[in-house]
């Protein structure tokens, strides 16, 4: 072999062994990456039972329904559809109706989302970009606000 033919298989190896590597990363973080959704792309996908998602929206006014054992149902809402979650344990203090809520968890039968949590908006003025877009496709979304790219609405 000559040096030239040793280099390019040296380089051939390496750029596999990259490869390879890069591969098993992927396929490990491919079980952990939550994608963001609101409502009407829930019910407009078809995701299927069972698939862990995190949905936003505005809790929907009259919805919810506290029982015991710390246990909550209540609907989030984009403006055009709802999809009921229900949840187990402490809510935020901030939680309450027509606030900013995203929820974690998996999607069971009847597009129900059995949370495993359950986040509330910190203040009065930050919402999450992608709530904030999701309302403002729905119409939802009061003109006068505006969203930075933190996503704090000013």
């Amino acid at each position: 072999m000559t040096r030239k033919q040793r280099r390019l298989v040296l380089i051939g190896g390496s750029v596999g062994v990259l490869g390879i590597a890069l591969a098993l990363i992927l396929s490990a973080l491919g079980g952990s990456i939550v994608f963001f959704n609101s409502p009407s792309d829930v019910l407009v996908r078809h995701i299927a039972p069972g698939t862990r998602i995190r949905i936003g929206g505005l809790v929907k006014t009259g919805s919810v329904e506290r029982g015991g054992d710390l246990k909550i149902r209540f609907e989030v809402t984009d403006g055009k559809s709802d999809i009921p979650v229900r949840f187990q344990g402490i809510v935020p203090d901030l939680f309450r109706e027509g606030q900013g809520v995203v929820a974690e968890g998996k999607l069971g039968p009847g597009n129900v989302l059995d949370a495993d949590t359950v986040l509330a908006k910190h203040d009065e003025r930050y919402m999450p970009k992608e709530v904030v877009d999701a309302l403002k496709k729905s119409g939802r979304w009061q003109e006068g606000e505006t969203a930075s790219a933190g996503g704090a609405v000013k």
